[in-house]
């Protein structure tokens, strides 16, 4: 029977069910295991985390007698309530927010692949905060939490791409009008997709340039030894399945097994998608990544051979046909980049224009709302940075705070 106690009566040996409070505000990425080290009794007392869930089943109960807890933290034999529903925010905010949120994560998410590579066991469960504060960020605001995981470092690129990953699985989950629990699923599905790439040499995962016949084999192992890390596990049927299936082709060319068409599950065909999307548009040591719309661009003609149709389709409208940071000519002759999205029309969109292509000069940034009546300008065509190569692109977008933020 769980119990809901204060901060000030937590002792070694306790097992702690839950934290109470924003998942962001804990000291600790995992919400489920014993208080068996003194430096973490202190991380948790010097937190500022008020209370938490307890199960005297598996570890101590609270002390004979204790102190009476503080007004509304009396222990209590029910379930933890569940966090209130998200609402919306504007994006600037919503940048900050998930800023931060994906340097957790990052660290949440590094500590897993790391437990793996001694031989530990992965539980899913540990991931539910993660992925529930990931949920939250995109129902708020799909683009500043996919935008801003898009943007790794090379050192980074394994764990933020689980990462990104989870968020363009919970947006599309969501746009193809998936329930509470199988946009959450669907999220853990993301998250754990590539945990066989723990098992890869580093050598081979982390190789700056082209890889060897061999090393690519050695690679493509990868989906099949994350299938046996996760069985046995408490991962959902869903998660393990996409983290097999996550690199076959509706034209029977992937692999591990070569299936085709109806062969492959929806959620196996929603994470290939998620996938090279992201791996398309992050930047590596030996290619540059895609802008967002031409990834979108690009992607659009490998239907039917890559990927399903109708999730393509769906995937396009959760991101928008110009994802936030694209690049884009006006019909006035300007460049701009785009900063959010309009839910009503997926081609006026919030840009930020900067640059005169007539006067080859740049020009003080403006913030043009396109699906304003009285905006007389629109987004004549998609342009690639790989052409005029600005190096302020993500700061006009997301901001330097948020740069800072995540180490850029």
């Amino acid at each position: 029977m769980l119990k809901k106690i204060p901060v000030s009566q937590v002792r070694l040996g306790m097992h702690v069910h839950s934290l109470c409070g924003a998942w962001l505000d804990h000291p600790f990425w995992k919400t489920k295991f014993v208080i068996d080290d003194t430096s973490d009794l202190q991380k948790l007392q010097s937190s500022g985390v008020d209370a938490v869930w307890i199960d005297p089943g598996k570890g101590l109960d609270v002390a004979v007698a204790p102190p009476p807890p503080p007004a509304g933290l009396a222990a209590a034999p029910v379930a933890p309530p569940a966090p209130p529903a998200p609402r919306a925010t504007e994006f600037d905010e919503e940048v900050r927010r998930a800023s931060v949120l994906i340097g957790k994560a990052r660290q949440a998410v590094a500590a897993i692949f790391s437990e793996v590579r001694l031989g530990r066991a992965i539980d899913a469960e540990e991931c539910l905060p993660l992925v529930d504060e990931i949920a939250s960020s995109v129902w708020r605001n799909p683009g500043a939490m996919i935008s801003l995981a898009r943007l790794k470092t090379h050192d980074d690129y394994t764990y933020m791409h689980s990462v990104a990953v989870c968020a363009l699985m919970v947006s599309l989950a969501r746009q193809l009008g998936a329930d509470e629990q199988e946009t959450r699923v669907a999220g853990i599905a993301g998250l754990l997709h590539d945990m066989g790439k723990a098992l890869m040499p580093l050598d081979v995962l982390n190789k700056p340039g082209k890889l060897t016949d061999e090393e690519f084999r050695v690679i493509k192992s990868h989906p099949e030894r994350g299938f046996e890390l996760l069985q046995g596990g408490t991962a959902p049927a869903a998660a393990l399945d996409v983290c097999l299936h996550h690199h076959e082709k509706m034209d029977g060319s992937g692999y591990p097994k070569g299936l085709r068409g109806d062969q492959i599950s929806k959620m196996a065909r929603m994470g290939a998608v998620c996938d090279v999307y992201d791996a398309v548009t992050s930047n590596r040591p030996y290619k540059a990544g895609w802008d967002p719309a031409e990834a979108i661009r690009n992607m659009a003609e490998w239907r039917g051979g890559h990927f399903d149709d109708a999730v393509f389709q769906a995937f396009v409208k959760s991101l928008g046909i110009y994802p936030t940071g694209s690049l884009v000519r006006m019909h006035s002759g300007r460049l701009a980049v785009v900063v959010s999205q309009n839910e009503r029309s997926l081609v006026t969109p919030m840009v930020k224009v900067f640059f005169s292509t007539r006067s080859q000069m740049h020009i003080p940034p403006e913030l043009v709302d396109l699906a304003q009546p009285s905006c007389n300008d629109r987004i004549a065509a998609r342009e690639s940075n790989a052409q005029w190569k600005f190096a302020h692109l993500e700061e006009l977008w997301a901001g330097p705070d948020a740069l800072r933020r995540l180490g850029k």
